[in-house]
């Protein structure tokens, strides 16, 4: 993607060097599972036409609603015959974790203006994942943005891909784009897993999962994996270093070669940035 994150319109430098967006891991993670999931929108595109929803209709869910399972359960009800109030229902239904992440990512990332109602319309699990997973608070933002756009753009593109093709493509299910949608998910996550508990969680969760999804309507199952760990969380007693590990730090390699030794007047400020992990300097 070629887009700037709002919030990454300048570049700050690091030591002698800029820090380009390319260069950054978060961003470089928002991409690839933005093509991961992007390509998913296909099978809703093609599910939504064969429920009875027009080209129009599949699109307007698509930009206004932006919630995989949420779509996936509104046209469910609809393929169904359910009512439409009982389609807004079983969408409104799934939709409430994402309020959750919006509480989380409006603390963390503090948007302002204009940038409040952006970030609420690109916050899923994945842009979710993708900056809670930083510890630098520029990471977070390119990581939060990179991957809300590059999702947003490629899920909307390829929903009119599919809503186009319609009943050409077959049965959607069969072209195995929800599992690469949920593999993009745990790639994501499942490397910054550390110590024995958390493992042990996301294991459980995802066991949970699979019994789940014959059973339930779409979306439902991640409620409940949400569910599985609450409860474990609640009555488990885990080490304080043990969760998730954060991205690789941006700026390591610069600084295993020196590159602070590069700026003018031998600063020590860029020292003590590497040794507390900030981002002051970064580009946002």
């Amino acid at each position: 993607m070629g887009v700037e994150p709002p919030d990454a319109g300048r570049t700050g430098r690091r030591g002698s060097g800029a820090v380009t967006l390319l260069a950054s891991p978060a961003v470089r993670m928002g991409i690839s599972i933005s093509i991961a999931t992007g390509l998913y929108g296909v099978s809703f595109g093609a599910l939504s036409v064969t429920s009875g929803l027009n080209f129009w209709q599949t699109m307007a869910l698509s930009m206004l609603l932006f919630s995989g399972g949420s779509q996936f359960a509104f046209i469910g009800v609809v393929a169904g015959g359910g009512s439409g109030i009982a389609a807004m229902s079983a969408a409104t239904l799934l939709g409430m974790r994402n309020g959750i992440y919006g509480m989380q990512l409006n603390a963390l990332l503090r948007p302002t203006g204009w940038r409040k109602y952006a970030a609420a319309q690109v916050t899923i699990d994945e842009s979710t994942a993708t900056s809670t997973g930083q510890t630098d608070p520029a990471e977070q933002r390119r990581g939060f943005w990179a991957a809300g756009i590059g999702i947003y753009v490629l899920w909307n593109l390829f929903t009119a891909v599919g809503a186009l093709a319609g009943s050409a493509l077959g049965d959607p299910k069969q072209w195995g784009l929800d599992g690469a949608a949920v593999a993009a998910f745990l790639g994501l996550l499942w490397p910054r897993l550390k110590g024995r508990e958390p493992v042990a969680i996301a294991v459980v969760c995802a066991v949970a999962t699979v019994l789940a999804v014959p059973v339930v309507p779409a979306g439902v199952p991640i409620l409940v994996a949400a569910v599985v760990a609450a409860v474990i969380g609640w009555f488990s007693h885990g080490r304080s270093d043990e969760g998730l590990e954060p991205d690789v730090d941006p700026y390591r390699e610069r600084h295993r070669h020196g590159g602070h030794g590069g700026q003018p007047g031998g600063s020590g400020q860029g020292g003590a940035d590497h040794a507390a992990g900030s981002g002051t300097g970064a580009a946002e």
